[in-house]
């Protein structure tokens, strides 16, 4: 890799890892000195790298110079000074410990603990993905406002916030005790979710898929499963329904970019790859007595990259939605069983169904309507796809709905 393109990849994939991992040194109340010292780091990379050479072993040279610069700071720290005095540090027998671990394990215990700290649930769900992205994602204040359809300096009082709150209420970078973790885990579970999500469907105006935020919700959920104490029954649901539906993101763009609905994919360039490791991730969230809104939508999603379109395919998904809706409603999940409900019984009854939902200020609604109506009656068709492109935010969006208008 040549060296423009290796400091700009290293920071976005060791940058994460040296924050976490001096966040946990510091506490959440240094967390700018974390990132700073973090972006020093990347810097003096810059500055050192093109007259000396790229080292032998790049990593390690950032966290030689990273660990160096965090003692440095700990040496100086008045902070910690001011707050344990030399008399109380001497009675208590507490040493001051200025070694910093970036171990491979140390790293993704810190990971962990990071992510199940900033799952607060007194953080609004919004300033917990924008954490996420920023300390375990490496993201920008410009990436995570594009992500947000944002701009910096709301998405800057944002974050700001949230890090008041995990300040004043003192949170510490650690596991939660056995009896909490469940509770905990359930925050975590949603914000990477969404996290996947907005990147599985961007709201973004230059881009419909951001594999990057796909990417970084798999890694941290693969965390997840992985650690003995988060690796329960839904956190493999969720990596499942994650891998069932990236295996079909090279067939949802066409080579203009522009999204390509389900029916219309080329099944040939489905990931088999990703279905089998979806498929792996399912058959090992069985093992618990649970069933979670996660096992659902993960067999959802396993159905829909059997190539076959069956009878059997489109009943089971009609019936998976039903236990869906029982489990936790939600509107979007109610449209989408109106497609499954088309599939299975007809466009007519799926027209009454969906019309009962009146999801007036949803794109997807009137894009729905305009694809059931079409060949039924395309007038109506035509008015709710003009309807959902007035609503449509992305580009993308307009011109698949602009495509459907012109095919009628």
């Amino acid at each position: 890799m040549k060296q423009q393109e290796l400091i700009p990849h290293l920071f976005r994939t060791e940058y994460r890892k040296i924050v976490s991992v001096l966040c946990k040194r510091f506490g959440f109340d240094q967390l700018e000195t974390a990132e700073d010292i973090a972006a020093d780091t990347f810097l003096a990379a810059s500055q050192t790298w093109p007259y000396k050479g790229i080292p032998q072993n790049p990593v390690a040279w950032l966290y030689f110079v990273a660990k160096n610069k965090a003692k440095n700071h700990l040496q100086r720290n008045l902070v910690f000074e001011n707050k344990v005095s030399d008399e109380l540090r001497i009675s208590s027998g507490e040493t001051y410990e200025t070694e910093i671990d970036l171990s491979p394990q140390n790293i993704n215990d810190s990971q962990l603990q990071m992510m199940f700290a900033i799952c607060q649930p007194s953080i609004p769900p919004e300033a917990q993905i924008g954490l996420s992205l920023r300390i375990l994602c490496g993201f920008g204040i410009e990436e995570i406002a594009d992500a947000f359809l944002s701009n910096k300096e709301t998405i800057n009082k944002r974050l700001f916030r949230a890090k008041e709150k995990l300040r004043e209420g003192n949170v510490k970078i650690e596991f939660p005790g056995p009896a909490e973790i469940n509770d905990r885990l359930a925050t975590v579970l949603t914000t990477l979710y969404l996290l996947f999500n907005e990147g599985y469907y961007s709201c973004s105006q230059d881009t419909t898929i951001r594999k990057d935020l796909c990417d970084e919700a798999m890694r941290l959920c693969t965390m997840l499963v992985e650690n003995k104490l988060s690796g329960k029954p839904e956190v493999n649901a969720l990596l499942a329904l994650m891998c069932f539906q990236a295996s079909r993101f090279d067939a949802r763009i066409d080579q203009n970019g522009e999204l390509v609905l389900y029916d219309d994919q080329d099944i040939n360039l489905w990931d088999s790859g990703l279905i089998s490791k979806g498929a792996y991730f399912l058959n090992c969230a069985t093992t618990g007595n649970s069933l979670s809104k996660y096992h659902i939508q993960a067999a959802i999603a396993y159905w829909g990259t059997q190539k076959a379109d069956t009878p059997e395919k489109w009943e089971s998904v009609l019936q998976l939605y039903n236990q869906l809706l029982q489990i936790e409603y939600s509107p979007i999940a109610a449209l989408n069983r109106t497609y499954a409900l088309s599939k299975t019984v007809g466009k007519e009854a799926a027209i009454i169904e969906a019309e009962k939902l009146k999801l007036t200020n949803n794109h997807f609604y009137y894009a729905l309507l305009g694809e059931l109506y079409t060949g039924i009656d395309n007038d109506i068709a035509r008015q709710h796809f003009q309807k959902a492109l007035s609503l449509s935010r992305t580009q993308p969006d307009k011109r698949t709905i602009r495509k459907k208008i012109d095919s009628l």
